[in-house]
């Protein structure tokens, strides 16, 4: 049997996710089944996504996908491709059905891949689980939106959604669970002027010195306001947590026993966790 060799003489083998033929790289099958579908689910619901809500745009993707017009919905955009593992050819155990749209904006979320989602019995837990069991992220979810028509709406809060999470983190969040931070990076201006307000005194320190800080202050919100349970988590006597927690006090002019205060204590908090300041 003859086998055409290409031009370093060698014959043409398989390759990762597709097969060589002559010069070519064509998909293997399941990667390409996954492509055409990408595309037609792109085609159908990338209108209601990009905030086209004409009644006929929600009825011809429910008809062209079997979807229904009205349901339990949300969308996710992911900060990276998404893994192959996690695009589902068929619904999950409880009936969650996922639409993998393509890539987003490069400029707004990094051309990350969408998915409309359409909610089983898990919801939107249930989902966010399912992504990070296939290791996929990091990403933002939206809210649970009630038809197709207010794709956009949910496709602009999931975006929001993936600016909450940290850099170099590879997290899937809800908005629900993030809406102070979601304020934050909404507003980037007012978040610069909280950060620069708040923590100016602190950043000012050098780098080590802040980090101490810092990783105190987050260790005693994680623990509830307990120092006893910060001093074990930082494996540091409790004395050591109440001193460094009061010189923040005086750096910041801001006290944890105040409770509006120890509200701009935490925004600044996470403004600083999702700047690119130094800490």
């Amino acid at each position: 049997m003859h086998v055409h060799r290409g031009g370093d003489g060698r014959a043409p083998g398989r390759t990762a996710g597709g097969i060589l033929i002559g010069h070519q790289v064509r998909p293997d099958p399941g990667t390409e089944r996954r492509m055409r579908r990408g595309t037609r689910y792109g085609a159908l619901l990338g209108p209601l996504l990009a905030g086209g809500a004409v009644a006929d745009l929600a009825e011809c993707a429910a008809r062209g996908l079997g979807l229904p017009e009205r349901g339990c919905y949300a969308v996710v955009v992911l900060g990276a491709p998404v893994p192959e593992a996690a695009v589902a050819d068929v619904p999950d155990p409880d009936g969650t059905r996922w639409c993998w749209c393509g890539s987003g904006d490069e400029d707004r979320d990094g051309g990350g891949d969408v998915a409309v989602v359409l909610l089983g019995t898990a919801g939107p837990a249930g989902a966010v689980a399912r992504l990070g069991e296939h290791g996929a992220g990091p990403g933002g979810m939206s809210p649970v939106v009630g038809s197709l028509a207010e794709l956009g709406t949910a496709r602009r809060l999931a975006g929001t959604a993936l600016l909450t999470c940290a850099p170099g983190t590879r997290e899937v969040v809800r908005l629900d669970e993030r809406l102070p931070t979601a304020l934050l990076v909404s507003r980037p201006e007012l978040s610069a002027r909280l950060l620069a307000e708040v923590f100016g005194p602190l950043l000012a320190l050098v780098p080590a010195e802040r980090a101490v800080l810092v990783g105190t202050l987050e260790a005693w919100l994680e623990c509830g306001g307990s120092v006893g349970r910060a001093a074990v988590r930082l494996r540091c006597h409790r004395n050591t947590v109440f001193n460094r927690l009061r010189r923040l006090e005086r750096l910041t002019g801001r006290s944890l026993s105040r409770p509006r205060e120890l509200v701009d204590l935490v925004l600044a908090l996470d403004v600083l966790r999702l700047s690119s300041a130094p800490r």
